[in-house]
């Protein structure tokens, strides 16, 4: 159900099931919900084929508290010993894009955009989430498609004051001030 919801992949879901009877055949489901180990085994599964969704729409999918689910992950991934990698905030830049509109030329310059942040290191330590979100708002208003930091925020399911904080860092470090001026004259 959480997964048609989503919209998720076959493959993500099987991978799912076989997170979940792993789980429960070693008797981690114990002393915790149903739904929160299928909800944290749902989200493993997201973050190892790399169609991230973030805990938040896992929440609102199941019904069950983002905290929760965060937890359970953590506990099913530690004991099960799977290996996931961080999430690459270049994954969420299609999703971001289609939801708010935007070109692909405004997708392309967002993914470059967070490309240059890696390779100065400004993305380590950050929620992949925010820092997607501010390369999109940036690539935005360097393409002329305007969008305001509400929109951007309300479809990462960030903060306008996390939107804020990472577009003044990647205009600041990445010196893209010309390049936003530019279309706001125009």
């Amino acid at each position: 159900r959480v997964s048609s919801y989503l919209r998720l992949p076959k493959s993500v879901e099987e991978e799912a099931a076989r997170i979940y009877r792993s789980a429960v055949q070693k008797g981690l489901v114990r002393g915790r919900s149903m739904e929160s180990v299928v909800a944290g085994a749902l989200y493993a599964a997201c973050r190892r084929h790399e169609i991230p969704r973030t805990l938040d729409e896992m929440g609102e999918a199941s019904g069950i508290e983002k905290k929760e689910i965060g937890r359970t992950y953590r506990f099913v991934t530690r004991e099960l010993e799977i290996s996931i990698r961080p999430s690459n905030p270049a994954d969420y830049i299609p999703r971001f894009a289609s939801a708010l509109k935007l070109s692909p030329e405004t997708q392309s310059k967002a993914v470059v955009i967070l490309e240059q942040a890696r390779d100065i290191e400004l993305t380590s330590g950050r929620g992949p989430t925010g820092i997607a979100a501010a390369a999109l708002y940036v690539a935005s208003l360097i393409h002329g498609e305007k969008r305001t930091q509400r929109e951007v925020a309300d479809v990462a399911g960030v903060t306008e004051v996390t939107i804020r904080n990472r577009y003044k860092e990647l205009i600041k470090k990445l010196k893209l001030s010309k390049d936003v001026e530019k279309t706001k004259k125009n």
